[in-house]
């Protein structure tokens, strides 16, 4: 799982003819189940992005807790990807010891979390070579391939035994499912065969030891679950190798393979660093599908950008060769918006954020040491590591333990949670990507059921500019970092004020692109019939259109995530509302909790948010009672909240007053 190695476009096209060689018949593709919209937590509803995962929310080599799962319910993540590694289970050839994987499971599944589990390694006493001894024996006991009802695995095909039992343990119905007694829909549906096999770190085997190693487990695991996905493992793309189409030229000479879909159900993608790549792989693995007369989904299922200047990341890095391949914390948020928003418009199906915590990245486990300025470089000691995190670690972590703020939030944390928001529960299309030649870039994007448009813009230049963008309404809803407004219409078009982009260091860009991370993204939704502008949530109640004076309180829609403790024609009192106190001074990237207390059960409330002594602009409007700001170095932030109840009650505190403050270091 390195993240720092890429691979430049001028092949694609002429190895994909090259390697692309026999089209076969037209397989299928396999659907790949969807997760549940919503987990409990503490009593609270939190809604889950069907297409937005995050790596190592938890793990079987990281102590599980409360915090990490809070934290990445609260963003919005809907999916969860770490490694099930063959030697820890199987400790010798007759032992297999489950206890770990079965805790990270169970707690999985009881945070509503959909799983990409990475069937991966090989105890020493199967290993051959750079092999696994016995990969090429039969898979089934009768000495065939061929699966079929009431065939046992063959005991001498030790992967084929592996996964059969990893899958037959935690398929929803399962070993564990039933001392659980879970539903039927919960439980491991997604299994990644290895992991960045094109990654000599990960496989020396090469592509025919591979190809068999995924037909062994793609049969093995449909044999103990006919309903499960099987992914082509993770591909990094790190070589000029087309990892799919080598692998896919062997299974066009297998009988086998139309018959079982060749072997996979979908594949997996790696991008980092430049977000443009990770829409260029999504479409390069497409393209090779097609060549195929395949259609899988493709899960981008590791993307992010590694921060330079925030520990543990060499903060000290003051040349362009010092921070190649990484970003700011600015930049990391940036990238996340915009390589999502490549990889939707390509088609891609998930998409997962690496990671949720910076643990010890590419490190040895225990590699610790303080902030420095690069002194202790010199000593050859550890003096700089990893910082994919959306959270700093905390101060109990194995690795990077002594950040000055251990366990808050980065930049990046607010950029997930906004694209859960918008993209991660509501179904749309893709549609276009323009590149407009005064330097920026709109992406856009068709929400069918609810008739709204979504934009993605960025600035791909060092100096702010203004992007005007065709309206179809007189008013749409302005997303950022920072929060939601409303925007109108300026004659024919809306006029949307862009941040410049940063000087970055990637080795190899495109052309037109003068950085990597191009400026500050932002989205706009508007609706395309009528005026009005979409709202933060589906269910919200109130039109924040303008400032505060012209925001109008309305009578609620009961919404399908309320179940009213009283009936609401019986409730007559209005809420009173709070927000939970906030140091006095917080990190750019903070956490605000709110709440009320009424007679009924509330219904939705209205954030809102003065910076300094200016207006009070609306924030969110939301169901959930916690969400992540962020702001800007030496700014002061006043929170106050709105609320009604499912009887249509509004709290009293119209005049807004601030029910919290507190100040950015």
């Amino acid at each position: 799982m390195r993240r720092s190695l890429f691979i430049a476009s001028f092949f694609a096209s002429a190895l994909l003819l090259l390697s692309l060689q026999g089209i076969p018949e037209s397989a299928v593709a396999q659907v790949v189940p969807t997760p549940v919209t919503q987990a409990e937590y503490t009593g609270r509803s939190f809604e889950r992005a069907t297409n937005l995962g995050i790596t190592f929310i938890s793990s079987a080599q990281i102590e599980q807790n409360d915090e990490r799962y809070q934290n990445a319910l609260l963003l919005g993540a809907g999916w969860t990807r770490w490694p099930l590694y063959w030697n820890q289970v199987q400790p010798s050839a007759d032992t297999w010891d489950w206890e770990a994987y079965d805790e990270l499971v169970i707690n999985d599944v009881r945070y509503g979390l959909s799983i990409n589990a990475i069937l991966l390694d090989r105890p020493p006493f199967y290993a051959d070579g750079d092999s696994i001894a016995g990969l090429r024996e039969p898979i089934f006991a009768d000495g065939s391939d061929s699966p079929g009802a009431g065939k046992a695995i063959n005991p001498n095909n030790p992967w084929a035994q592996f996964v059969y039992a990893a899958v037959q343990r935690y398929k929803p119905g399962g070993d564990l499912a039933q001392e659980q007694g879970w539903t039927e829909d919960q439980g491991i549906d997604v299994w990644e065969a290895w992991n960045e096999p094109d990654l000599e770190q990960f496989w020396r085997g090469g592509i025919p030891n591979y190809a068999r190693l995924l037909k062994v487990a793609y049969l093995a695991a449909h044999h103990a679950d006919p309903d499960t996905t099987v992914m082509f493992g993770g591909l990094l793309y790190n070589t000029p190798e087309n990892w799919l189409a080598r692998v896919l030229a062997i299974y066009v000479n297998d009988p086998l393979a139309s018959r079982n879909n060749y072997f996979f159900d979908a594949v997996g993608i790696h991008a980092y660093s430049y977000p443009w790549r990770t829409g260029w792989l999504t479409l390069f693995a497409r393209q090779t599908l097609i060549a195929y007369d395949l259609d899988k989904p493709i899960f981008v299922n590791e993307t992010g950008l590694s921060a330079w200047n925030d520990y543990p990341g060499p903060t000290w890095a003051s040349g362009p060769e010092q921070r190649i391949r990484l970003g700011t914390t600015d930049q990391q948020a940036w990238y996340f918006i915009q390589s999502t928003t490549y990889a939707f418009l390509e088609g891609a199906d998930v998409v997962f954020y690496h990671q949720l915590y910076d643990d010890c990245g590419d490190q040895a486990a225990g590699t610790n040491f303080p902030p420095n300025n690069g002194e202790l470089c010199a000593s050859g000691a550890p003096c700089f590591g990893d910082a994919f995190g959306m959270f700093r670690n905390t101060s109990d972590s194995i690795c990077f333990s002594q950040h000055p703020n251990p366990g808050t939030a980065r930049p990046v944390a607010a950029a997930f949670q906004l694209m859960a928001q918008v993209f991660g529960t509501i179904p749309f299309t893709e549609e276009e990507m323009t590149r407009d030649e005064t330097g920026y870039t709109v992406t856009s994007f068709l929400r069918e059921s609810t008739n709204e448009r979504i934009r993605v813009i960025w600035n791909r230049q060092f100096e702010p500019m203004t992007a005007s963008i065709p309206a179809e309404s007189n008013r749409a809803t302005f997303y950022t970092l920072n929060g939601v407004t409303t925007i109108t219409r300026n004659g024919e078009n809306y006029l949307i004020p862009l941040r410049a982009a940063e000087p970055d260091s990637f080795p190899e860009l495109e052309f037109g692109d003068i950085s990597a991370v191009a400026g500050e993204p932002v989205i706009i939704i508007e609706a395309l019939e009528g005026d009005s502008a979409p709202p933060v949530d589906a269910t919200s109640a109130v039109d924040v259109a303008g400032n505060s004076s012209s925001v109008v309180p309305a009578t609620p829609t009961l919404g399908p995530v309320i179940n009213p403790t009283i009936n609401p024609d019986l409730d007559t009192e209005s809420p009173v509302t709070y927000v939970d106190a906030l140091p006095a001074t917080s990190p750019r990237t903070f956490t605000v909790s709110w709440g009320a207390t009424d007679d009924g059960t509330i219904f939705s409330y209205v954030v809102w948010v003065q910076v300094n002594d200016g207006e009070w602009t609306p924030w969110l409007e939301t169901q959930r009672d916690e969400g992540i700001y962020t702001g800007e170095s030496g700014n002061t932030y006043r929170f106050a909240v709105w609320a009604v109840d499912t009887g249509g009650n509004w709290s009293q505190n119209i005049a807004l007053e601030a029910q919290a403050e507190t100040v950015v270091e």
